[in-house]
């Protein structure tokens, strides 16, 4: 592993412990050559995931512009970051457990909508009016009328898992 100060590639890890929920290492390492230290988690990837784009382009899988999408639909949510994270876990995993190595982008955005909407209405309608580009308030009246009308989770329900 690359040092991310000095760019020297011997380095080595202090300490290695598990994240809280498992998904994912978090080394502790430092530098010989800089006396810097720094941390780096790693991950299990099933396989390499290419976003299909609407308009035909794939792209690489970027799972920190999930986890960044995620993070801004529930910012100021009482949400805790563990929760966000596996949300985050939890979409990845099933994106990767499809099967395919291409996933269309619409997939991904549909199945962030389902994991915000079980966890809190506020972050669901957020990023449904970012993911189906709402352009003025009769697009939000529309979303909102024409939802199922089964009862989206509530702050207060979210945190307590």
């Amino acid at each position: 592993m690359r040092c991310p100060f000095c760019g020297e590639s011997d380095t080595q890890v202090k300490d290695s412990r598990p994240t809280d929920d498992g998904s994912a290492i978090r080394r502790r390492r430092f530098c010989s050559a800089c006396g810097q230290r720094f941390t780096t988690v790693e991950r299990v990837q099933l396989r390499e995931l290419v976003v299909v784009k609407a308009d035909g382009r794939r792209v690489a899988f970027d799972r920190d512009k999930l986890a960044r999408s995620i993070r801004v639909a529930l910012n100021k949510r009482p949400v805790e970051e563990e929760r966000q994270e596996r949300i985050v876990n939890g979409i990845v995993r099933k994106l990767e457990a499809s099967g395919d190595s291409e996933i269309k982008s619409d997939q991904i955005g549909e199945a962030v909508m389902d994991a915000l909407k079980a966890v809190d209405a506020v972050a669901y309608v957020r990023f449904a009016s970012v993911y189906r580009d709402f352009r003025e308030a009769r697009d939000f009246e529309e979303f909102l009328g024409g939802m199922d009308g089964a009862p989206l989770a509530t702050s207060e329900r979210a945190g307590n898992d």
